[in-house]
């Protein structure tokens, strides 16, 4: 990676290991400590804990519509606000539905498919899936250090403590927004004339980009559903107070993460990225079964839970980037952002259901998982191979007009995307070297005033 991409991949992702650690640390020890607030019952204790998920749902696809239009750093600023506000409402509140309210508001800063569609803008083709994967091993990461570290900072915090940490990450999510390179991306086909409908039309009519939304929904339904009703079952089986069940999650994490890594390394080198996605999705389905016949004892819950996770890791980090190879060029964040809501969505309903499983036996509350997970299995089997194209880098050549550059670049056959950053000095061209012919080689050495290896 170059030194462009790194700052990207590390501005990007410690964006988004703040916000999911902010979001996600009140998940394991709300369904315990929401008692303490007015009002509460257990559907509006999982309501609370989900319902971030609904305002991510409802906010991601204008957000990502409005990024493929205009600039992606004034959006996702904006969203970082609204991120902060609802951590502030919700630390203040005293009754149940004060939370709701300020976790709502926090979801509705639905940025996380602009982030990611700001990592893609400047990342290299042949680099994308490493630093996708990446953003997913981040925020898998994130999620399950949230885990950890809510149960152990609750007692010394409180759960107020939480929510003002929430705020505080927001505000250093914001600086951390400075560090990220400012692309300027140049398109063949530009949005300009199309509206959101056609936007919409032309992500959703691509089948393999819809099996990916139902995929995220399963994933990010069940594990949220797990964080409600877990807290209790540890427990009951094993004993362990709130504080203590962060010393399960954290040794499982790091196991889950040893297993995944090289199944994501060999979906990328050796092209087997379908077979290690739905590979992935039937372990989760396993471990979710487990989990339905072996919560009574302790053996059972944690296999189930270190399979679960090694499911999770291996999801979370390849549909990120399966998604920027298949999603239109012009239409990436939009794309990325149906796959958001879809997974911010799932949240919302298994927090939700979450709440309204504690009160069933633990042979249905897992069963009714573990059916999820398996459907999603099945609708997602037909999906093919994502496409897999290049890209290289080139030096701006000095003392030229870069939109006249530019616009010569796109005129090449074969060239479907340029990403320039004038600061740096650099641009990327996405190819598509079936597309690439001699001339066409020499055309582009010669806008570079260099030779190209392509």
């Amino acid at each position: 990676m170059n030194s462009v991409e790194k700052r990207a991949i590390l501005g990007v992702g410690g964006i988004f290991a703040l916000r999911m650690i902010g979001l996600f640390m009140i998940v394991p020890v709300f369904s315990v400590y929401g008692d303490n607030y007015a009002h509460a019952t257990p559907f509006l204790i999982g309501l609370a804990v989900g319902i971030y998920g609904l305002g991510q749902a409802i906010f991601q696809i204008p957000m990502s519509l409005a990024a493929d239009k205009f600039p992606r750093k004034p959006i996702i600023f904006l969203g970082l606000i609204l991120f902060a506000l609802g951590g502030i409402i919700a630390a203040n509140a005293t009754d149940i539905y004060e939370v709701i309210i300020g976790r709502a508001l926090a979801g509705s800063g639905a940025v996380s498919a602009v982030l990611m569609a700001l990592l893609a803008d400047v990342t290299r083709e042949e680099m994308r899936t490493k630093a996708m994967a990446t953003m997913g091993l981040t925020i898998a990461t994130s999620i399950m250090l949230a885990f950890a570290f809510g149960p152990l900072l609750v007692g010394s915090l409180g759960i107020s403590g939480l929510f003002w940490l929430t705020a505080g990450f927001a505000v250093l999510a914001m600086l951390l927004l400075l560090f990220v390179p400012t692309p300027l991306r140049v398109l063949k086909h530009n949005l300009d004339n199309k509206s959101i409908g056609q936007q919409l039309a032309d992500v959703l009519k691509i089948g393999d980009l819809n099996r990916l939304h139902i995929g995220i929904f399963a994933l990010h339904l069940t594990m949220t559903a797990i964080f409600v009703i877990l807290p209790h079952q540890l427990n009951d089986v094993l004993g362990l107070s709130v504080r203590q069940q962060g010393l399960v999650y954290l040794p499982l994490l790091f196991i889950g993460f040893a297993v995944a890594i090289p199944f994501i390394i060999i979906a990328e080198k050796k092209r087997k990225m379908r077979q290690v996605f739905l590979g992935a999705i039937a372990l989760m389905t396993a471990a979710l079964a487990l989990l339905a016949i072996g919560s009574q004892v302790g053996v059972g819950i944690i296999l189930g839970l270190l399979l679960y996770f090694m499911g999770f890791n291996l999801l979370e980090a390849t549909i990120p980037s399966w998604i920027s190879k298949r999603a239109p060029v012009a239409n990436k964040a939009t794309a990325m952002g149906l796959n958001s809501s879809s997974q911010f969505f799932g949240a919302f309903v298994g927090g939700a259901m979450g709440g309204l499983l504690l009160t069933q036996p633990n042979l249905l509350a897992w069963g009714i998982l573990a059916a999820i997970m398996a459907a999603a299995l099945l609708l997602i089997i037909p999906i093919a191979q994502p496409p897999y194209l290049s890209s290289t880098t080139v030096t701006i050549p000095k003392d030229i007009n870069i939109q006249d550059w530019s616009r010569q670049m796109l005129g090449v056959e074969g060239v479907d995307e340029l990403v320039v950053m004038a600061k740096e000095q650099v641009a990327y061209l996405k190819l598509d070297k079936t597309q690439l012919t001699d001339s066409s080689r020499q055309e582009l050495s010669h806008l570079a005033q260099s030779p190209l290896d392509i």
